[in-house]
């Protein structure tokens, strides 16, 4: 099914901050929270909003290289859940034609931020972890609690 980023945000648990990142299903009720690192959040937020720093970070980098080689990012799917831990396919168009690479949601999304590709999450993760959306709606965006400055 097809997502957007809703919003990333932190919540407050007993081993302290943790950053998740929302995404919100189309024509479905409820999101899919996924707890990923401050590094990770700080980048999908500046991706979303789409800030230059001037000198790339390591996603920036990433997307510039993708690109240089004639690649671009077409699709980010969430495929699985595999001991608490989920796991995404970057879709990427190359001269060499579409591949699909392995890759950590929380990078796959930041790619994603910049990008503006589509997301997708598959019907039976998000069914696993689907959440109510009330339960995130008074977290602080991570931009509140984080210096987006590098």
């Amino acid at each position: 099914m097809d997502a957007d980023i809703d919003a990333v945000r932190v919540a407050m648990t007993d081993e302290g901050p943790v950053p998740v990142v929302v995404l919100a299903p189309h024509d479905e009720e409820g999101v899919l929270p996924i707890f990923i690192g401050f590094q990770e959040a700080v980048s999908i937020a500046r991706g979303m909003e789409a800030e230059d720093i001037g000198r790339p970070l390591t996603h920036d980098l990433t997307l510039d290289l993708v690109e240089e080689l004639g690649g671009r990012v077409t699709r980010v799917v969430v495929t699985s859940l595999e001991d608490n831990t989920y796991i995404a396919d970057l879709h990427l168009d190359t001269p060499r034609g579409d591949t699909v690479v392995d890759a950590r949601p929380s990078d796959s999304l930041a790619l994603a931020a910049r990008t503006n590709a589509p997301v997708a999450v598959e019907d039976d993760v998000f069914e696993s972890g689907r959440r109510d959306p009330e339960e995130f709606e008074d977290l602080q965006d991570i931009t509140e609690v984080t210096d987006l400055n590098p």
